[in-house]
């Protein structure tokens, strides 16, 4: 089937923009603090909660890259199969949420501090913004895709325009308006793919003919991957998603512990639905359209749907992303204020100069963000470099403040600094001779150094401040 552009479809993503500027207006003009800002106020239910957890996790990274990029290039098992470590990571925060929430802390790096001192505070700043301002340029680019698709302009102006858009709303109203309008994202895109998936599969001839479209290789269970092939995919959302600092954000803005269990597992319900039908839409994609990027399968699909589902579908479509965007845009700004320029540069800040000089940062990030757009080939290897950056330097010394209260000082700092330097070298020098992901050697490499060091130094520890129970 040839693809072509659906302009009718523009309106309903233009519809959806105006609902959500709305919004974010409205929930702007409730700001009184930094805390407003960056937590909401502490003020999230369970609803909201589990709607802005779902949103955030599953954003461009599912519907361009992960799932979608995943079942388009290799299959339907390959993309099915990479929900699993999403679950597996949930199940983990779920257990420890309460000591997320009673943390209470504005960033990760300030976890960490409380663990390992100054600089652990100060390396974690910088993984972050590095691991999310290339987390929030793909979300520019899956945006660009779907202006592309309703308007006919070319993706790289598509792009400009959805990182113009997605800065704009960051700076808006923070989390105070971010996460209604996640919430309100997360529950119309459950509902666009439900509806969709049905007409989808007989737009495509029924399974029969979708299957027998697809090269041989799609169908078997591993796509055609190598076991390490496929642990490079699955692992670093594992990792992203066990020290995520917008999932931690998210746990600590909750109004109380209940709220909090309530809309983590909400979000495991949330989840379970919606990723396996983004991997059976994107699989029909590659049946119908065998020729396109990758990380259009979902997004083009919207253009041989009905035009009242395909407008439901791509407006769905755009608010995860731009929401996704909004959040780790914020959040990246919020490291750089609160754990460089509050600490180091400007000691004496207020929290009014804190809310201002957050909004100022937001679209100096946004730019370098739309800039790394130019280096990265496709949406899924930017993905994999961001989560790994991140699931490699910050995860394993993250969770063993939860979970390892052995760990020592030295332990945590020469793990951050393994993942991330492991991380950066293999990434420019190694993975596209040896087509294998860096997490497959910097995740093992950091874990180990973790361990080995704290063996070595625990007689060292005694005067290192405690985690808080």
């Amino acid at each position: 089937m040839e693809f072509t552009n659906q302009p009718i479809l523009i309106w309903f993503v233009i519809g959806y923009g105006i609902f959500m500027l709305i919004l974010g207006v409205f929930y702007s003009k409730k700001i009184s603090s930094s805390e407003d800002f960056i937590l909401a106020g502490k003020s999230l239910g369970p609803i909201v909660l589990m709607g802005t957890l779902l949103a955030t996790w599953v954003g461009s990274g599912s519907v361009t890259g992960g799932q979608n990029s995943l079942a388009y290039s290799f299959g339907l098992w390959p993309a099915l199969m990479s929900t699993l470590p999403s679950l597996i990571g949930i199940g983990t925060i779920f257990l420890i949420s309460s000591k997320i929430k009673h943390y209470g802390k504005y960033t990760v790096a300030e976890i960490l501090e409380v663990k390992y001192g100054r600089w652990a505070s100060v390396l974690a700043a910088l993984i972050i913004i590095l691991a999310f301002v290339g987390i929030v340029s793909y979300q520019y680019q899956g945006l660009g895709f779907i202006l592309n698709i309703s308007t006919g302009i070319s993706p790289e102006m598509g792009t400009v325009i959805g990182a113009a858009i997605i800065i704009f709303l960051a700076c808006v109203g923070g989390l105070m308006s971010v996460a209604p309008t996640d919430a309100a994202s997360a529950f119309l895109v459950i509902l666009g793919l439900i509806i969709a998936l049905p007409i989808a599969l007989s737009v495509g001839g029924g399974w029969s003919e979708i299957t027998a479209n697809v090269p041989d290789s799609h169908m078997s269970l591993t796509g055609g991957l190598s076991f390490v092939q496929l642990m490079g995919y699955y692992l670093p959302t594992l990792f992203l998603l066990l020290g995520d600092q917008n999932i931690y954000q998210r746990m600590t803005a909750s109004n109380n512990d209940k709220s909090t269990k309530l809309g983590t597992a909400g979000w495991i319900l949330g989840l379970i639905v919606v990723t396996p039908i983004i991997s059976i839409l994107a699989f029909i994609s590659r049946s119908l359209f065998p020729d396109i990027d990758p990380g259009m399968a979902l997004i083009a699909l919207t253009s041989v749907l009905p035009i009242a589902v395909g407008g439901v579908l791509i407006a769905a479509l755009t608010a995860f992303i731009v929401t996704t965007g909004n959040s780790y845009l914020l959040s990246a700004a919020t490291s750089v204020i609160y754990d460089f320029f509050g600490k180091y540069m400007k000691k004496d800040i207020t929290d009014h100069q804190k809310l201002v000089y957050t909004r100022v940062l937001i679209p100096v990030l946004g730019i370098i963000a739309f800039l790394l757009t130019m280096y990265f080939p496709t949406v899924l290897s930017v993905q994999m470099y961001a989560y790994t950056v991140y699931g490699a330097g910050i995860t394993p010394a993250l969770l063993a403040v939860f979970l390892f209260p052995q760990v020592t000082r030295a332990a945590g700092l020469s793990s951050m600094v393994t993942g991330l330097v492991v991380t950066l070298f293999w990434e420019f020098f190694y993975v596209q001779s040896t087509e294998i992901n860096s997490v497959i050697i910097s995740v093992p490499a950091a874990i180990i150094v973790l361990i080995v060091v704290t063996l070595f130094t625990k007689d060292k520890n005694q005067g290192m401040k405690e985690v808080a129970e």
